[in-house]
């Protein structure tokens, strides 16, 4: 008996939601949340640590695994928002994507390093037919990509308000990480990916 034929796009559209939910409920929140400034923090915080795990257990539900990103996010997510928490201070937030952004600029860049490929370790489903040049033009764009959000993030955290800072991540750093995976295709098409797959479904969650 075959699959049906939606079944894949199924997946990927509750990956997606799996991903990003928790980091749009987090948005909802904190801009819906009748509160003081500090509370709402504190409280969209919370929700989003509350759904982060509830992610991570119906990917693993649903899915059969969750993904390596999803864990590293998830973890920073827990580790961060458990700080913010404790102290009572939001610059632990607002830190953690400069992290998660740090962490895989280095992964990838020692991945070209040593001729490792790390990305494709990760992503070789979502990539499939795609030369190893195309494999390390990739990794070594998104390794660029990541350092420079890593600074950006940095740069509106420190000079900005906590309600302008969340607004450059909805409005920002999601259409930016976006819009890069959108730019790589025609590169990646010219290195051998098969023209049927879709290749911005699997990046590193904000």
């Amino acid at each position: 008996m075959t699959a049906p034929r939606n079944a894949a796009p199924d997946q990927a559209g509750l990956k997606l939601a799996l991903e990003y939910g928790p980091l749009l409920l987090f948005f909802a929140v904190n801009f819906l949340a009748p509160a003081g400034p500090l509370t709402r923090v504190l409280i969209a915080t919370g929700v989003f640590m509350a759904a982060t795990v509830v992610s991570m257990v119906v990917s693993r539900v649903k899915l059969g695994r969750v993904s390596t990103m999803l864990w590293l996010s998830g973890a920073l997510v827990l580790l961060f928002g458990a700080l913010t928490l404790y102290f009572r201070d939001e610059r632990f937030i607002k830190m953690k994507p400069t992290i998660v952004y740090t962490a895989f600029s280095v992964i990838l860049t020692y991945g070209l390093i040593t001729g490792r490929p790390l990305l494709e370790a990760l992503l070789g489903s979502v990539y499939a037919g795609l030369t190893q040049t195309g494999w390390r033009k990739v990794t070594r764009n998104w390794a660029i990509f990541f350092a420079f959000m890593a600074v950006l993030n940095e740069a509106v955290w420190r000079s900005s308000t906590w309600d302008f800072w969340v607004g450059f991540k909805l409005w920002g750093a999601i259409p930016l990480t976006l819009g890069f995976a959108l730019a790589n295709i025609p590169m990646l098409m010219r290195n051998g990916l098969n023209a049927g797959e879709k290749p911005v479904g699997d990046i590193p969650p904000e």
